[in-house]
């Protein structure tokens, strides 16, 4: 069977910076990444404790997300005038 590798949207690479051209694929224990552009390699053990998820364009939280308060908006009745 063929191992799966799976692109991760928004991970840039650490050698090229070149984002959306790095995969992942886990076997036997070790999880692997690699980019297609410039064939950066990377193996790490996976800890199940300690599974943190990589910071993407699509889970990084924003800027003016930080920024902005949550505020109650309070409908008035016009007929209440």
């Amino acid at each position: 069977m063929a191992i799966q590798k799976r692109f991760i949207a928004g991970a840039v690479c650490p050698r090229c910076a070149e984002m959306d051209r790095i995969r992942a694929w886990e076997q036997n224990g070790v999880r692997y990444r690699d980019c297609v552009n410039c064939n950066f390699f990377e193996q790490a053990p996976i800890e199940e404790e300690a599974a943190t998820e990589l910071e993407t364009r699509v889970n990084r939280e924003r800027e003016e997300q930080r920024r902005n308060t949550i505020q109650t908006v309070r409908i008035l009745d016009p007929k209440s005038r």
